[in-house]
């Protein structure tokens, strides 16, 4: 069974839903007939390398007095699942390349890894996502050769596959993240309780 995740870096949504898939694999009896993809989909493909407003301040924009309470919601979510969501220091960028490293990741099996470093670097400690050093340092410590991952960053590698993903997400009806997938069926939300994953994954192996 294949399980295709639509997710971006700048999505503390898909940081929970990550957490929460991970803990409906683990309570499946067998997880070895699952297939896990991350595909990109890039929230914001207009955004630069250089951080602007924070994701707080961004967030302010679409909520107005609103934003205070669901900011507190996303953070205490995110809580329940051990995570630390620092809106008012995350910083939206580009996030092209760092799809395109997840991308030299899954080659490496290590796209687990590499999305998880990557969700980490940008909701917990604010750090700059499309900043290629920062990269590079994110790369290596999801397991990477550095050499290849200098590599990547310096050249086009991957773009081909990431635009790809976008147009795969259409073709899919996916509208927003995290998506899930299942074996090319309608797209379900990858944000549910871990309990409706795991039912949602046993039925797929179940046909």
């Amino acid at each position: 069974m294949k399980v295709e995740i639509y997710a971006d870096v700048l999505c503390p949504w898909c940081y929970i839903g990550k957490r929460r898939l991970t803990a409906a694999l683990e309570g499946l009896a067998d997880r070895t007939g699952v297939e896990i993809v991350w595909r990109g989909y890039e929230l914001a493909p207009g955004e630069g390398r250089v951080p602007g407003p924070t994701a707080a301040e961004a967030m302010a924009g679409w909520w107005g007095d609103q934003t205070a309470d669901r900011i507190a919601r996303i953070q205490a979510l995110g809580a329940a699942e051990g995570l630390e969501l620092n809106l008012h220091l995350a910083r939206p960028v580009n996030t092209f390349d760092a799809h395109r490293l997840c991308r030299l990741a899954a080659d490496h099996g290590r796209a687990d890894q590499m999305m998880e470093r990557l969700l980490g670097a940008y909701h917990s400690e604010g750090l700059n996502v499309a900043d290629p050093q920062i990269l590079q340092r994110l790369g290596e410590e999801a397991g990477l050769v550095s050499a290849r991952v200098r590599a990547v960053l310096a050249g086009d590698d991957y773009a081909k596959q990431v635009r790809a993903d976008r147009r795969r997400a259409a073709e899919h009806g996916v509208t927003g993240v995290p998506s899930l997938v299942i074996d090319g069926r309608q797209p379900v939300s990858g944000v549910q309780p871990a309990g409706e994953l795991r039912r949602l994954l046993e039925r797929g192996l179940t046909g």
